[in-house]
């Protein structure tokens, strides 16, 4: 079957005094293939445990993942992660940090050059593809990322905030971007984010996730993602159902805050 298919997964942490926290209860997700899903929810509602089980960095306490039928056991490079800072290497040329999953899979030189050059040029740096990260803003290593994410051909591309470091205008670029590439190149995409503008942006389907333990709240099929591409996100965002989903949204979330807050102060 293709897509990524999240089937009844659960995750509990052992902690060192013998007890434990139920990260995650029961999560069932069918993603296809090309699909674009951001996940929201309050803080410690499981939505990065889920992402790094989804990258096979953590494992599973129950239930299984599979990618196209294949079961997920590991990292793999069929699964590429993008950070929300870039990871990369600091002492690397932009070049140098994009060519370097193609050159440890040992792929032919020009090749490789073929393809860093045509996603320099789909991420606006071929004019920088020589200078070092260091050199870089925040906003131009993150293209780096997404450009090094992407000369790994992975089929679903993994976003952990991948955004929420930068500045409100070279945000919005780069959800432009984000939607951009998701359409040119059809990647599965699964951005984790506690912006809910940007998970309505980006989310041609969006999932609330609720806490203790994570678990899927409510489901959304939306629009937005569509009407984004190559348009104007600010005049996306005055669409009257992205108003009203919004705030409906940022209820949803405040009052489970609320309770996670009444919680605490009753432990």
């Amino acid at each position: 079957m293709s897509g990524l298919i999240i089937d009844d997964i659960s995750m509990t942490f052992e902690l060192p005094d013998g007890g434990k926290v139920e990260a995650l209860k029961n999560i069932n997700l069918n993603i296809k293939e090309g699909e674009l899903l951001s996940v929201l929810g309050p803080s410690g509602c499981g939505k990065t445990t889920l992402l790094n089980i989804c990258a096979g960095f953590l494992a599973q306490s129950e239930g299984q993942l599979s990618l196209n039928g294949d079961l997920v056991t590991g990292p793999s490079p069929k699964r590429g992660m993008v950070f929300q800072k870039g990871a990369l290497f600091e002492w690397m040329s932009v070049r140098k940090n994009v060519s370097f999953g193609p050159e440890l899979k040992g792929m032919p030189k020009a090749e490789m050059n073929e393809i860093v050059d045509h996603l320099l040029d789909v991420v606006g740096l071929q004019d920088f593809k020589e200078k070092a990260i260091y050199e870089l803003s925040g906003g131009m290593q993150q293209r780096v990322a997404l450009a090094r994410c992407l000369a790994n051909e992975p089929d679903v591309i993994l976003m952990d905030e991948p955004l929420g470091a930068l500045d409100a205008l070279t945000r919005e670029k780069m959800q432009g971007l984000v939607l951009k590439l998701w359409k040119e190149t059809g990647k599965t995409i699964i951005l984790i984010t506690h912006s809910v503008e940007e998970a309505l942006l980006l989310g041609e389907r969006l999932i609330v996730m609720a806490p203790r333990p994570g678990r899927i709240h409510k489901e959304y099929n939306l629009p937005f993602a569509e009407m984004g591409v190559g348009a104007d996100l600010r005049e996306v965002k005055k669409h009257k159902k992205f108003g009203t989903t919004r705030d409906e949204i940022l209820s949803m979330i405040w009052d489970m805050e609320e309770e996670i807050m009444g919680r605490t102060e009753s432990a």
